[in-house]
């Protein structure tokens, strides 16, 4: 709400400061603070419905929206570049006088810092609350603050130099950029919605669960996750020994979701762990030194990482029953 009040401000303070200096690169910028609005607004519709709880018709709750929302706003800002290149063209082609830039640079130096104080604050708030579309939205507010500087500074420039032209090429640079941020947006929001693995998260994962090793988990495989705005899906595989009671296997399998839990706090974490039995193949990995049925001395212990514990596999060190 805070982002969607101060960007309307904003873009009225800088079509005020085009107004004044006629500059091609100010305009620029106006343009590209148009799609703060709307994007703000969006963001935080999504938000409202990301905070929605789980139901039937979305029983992995409502959290993706938030991709839908960082694409809406990487599709705005691809459109604005595309435009604001076109515009910088011509104007590159057919430059004019800058008037009054005195007043557009401290319109414009004051409009960039407060988008980049808010946007410092939603990028904080968004990893806090793991929102991607409050992050996307305060890195978005980021980009708007530095073309707020460079059409500053190239104003500044116009004026003590006199090269009209230098407005149309910063225009022009400054439209390629946009577009580029554009670009990025909308690949992470396609990332999003189809599931993309975060392999940071997933190198977390993993990392926790090979530092609470335990000797009878013998083997992990198969590790996924997945993430629904502040939501986290996990499942794997993991294998115990085959002569453990089912209740026996229950208690580990609860262990195990329940301290991955404690280790991601911050956003409610849905884990599944199916329980694999163990083999004689695998005696030569197993930690269990008390183990009664071991055909194999153990010889050493493969330790999990991004790498294997992916893998839809099984480990051993050799085919031996």
């Amino acid at each position: 709400m805070l982002s969607l009040v101060v960007s309307i401000a904003l873009v009225l303070t800088k079509f005020y400061a085009y107004r004044l200096t006629r500059s091609q690169v100010v305009l620029t910028d106006a343009l590209e603070s148009i799609i703060n609005v709307f994007t703000s607004g969006f963001a935080l519709y999504s938000l409202y419905l990301a905070d929605q709880p789980k139901d039937e018709n979305h029983p992995y709750g409502h959290g993706k929206v938030e991709y839908l929302s960082i694409g809406f706003e990487g599709a705005l800002i691809v459109s604005a570049g595309a435009f604001i290149l076109f515009d910088a063209t011509r104007s590159l082609l057919h430059p004019h006088p800058v008037a009054r830039p005195d007043f557009g640079v401290l319109l414009l130096a004051g409009t960039a810092l407060v988008n980049f104080g808010l946007g410092l604050w939603l990028v904080r708030a968004g990893r806090r609350v793991q929102s991607v579309a409050l992050v996307g939205d305060g890195k978005h507010l980021y980009l708007d603050a530095l073309t707020s500087i460079v059409a500053s500074a190239v104003l500044v420039l116009v004026h003590f130099t006199g090269i009209t032209r230098l407005d149309g090429g910063a225009a022009l640079v400054l439209g390629a950029f946009i577009l580029y941020n554009g670009y990025k947006l909308v690949r992470s929001a396609v990332g999003g919605l189809m599931d993309e693995s975060d392999l940071s998260t997933v190198a977390e994962v993993i990392a926790e669960l090979q530092r609470l090793r335990r000797p009878c988990w013998i083997d992990v495989h198969n590790l996924r996750v997945q993430r629904y705005g502040a939501n986290l899906h996990i499942d794997c595989h993991m294998q115990m020994p085959y002569y453990y009671s089912l209740e026996k296997i229950h208690t580990e399998i609860h262990e195990v979701e329940e301290l991955i839990r404690a280790r991601f706090a911050a956003v409610e974490v849905e884990m599944f762990v199916h329980a694999d039995p163990c083999s004689y193949a695998a005696c030569s990995l197993c930690h269990m030194s008390d183990c009664p049925v071991r055909r194999h001395p153990f010889e050493r212990e493969i330790v999990w990482d991004i790498h294997n514990a992916v893998k839809d596999e099984r480990h051993h060190l050799g085919m031996r029953e």
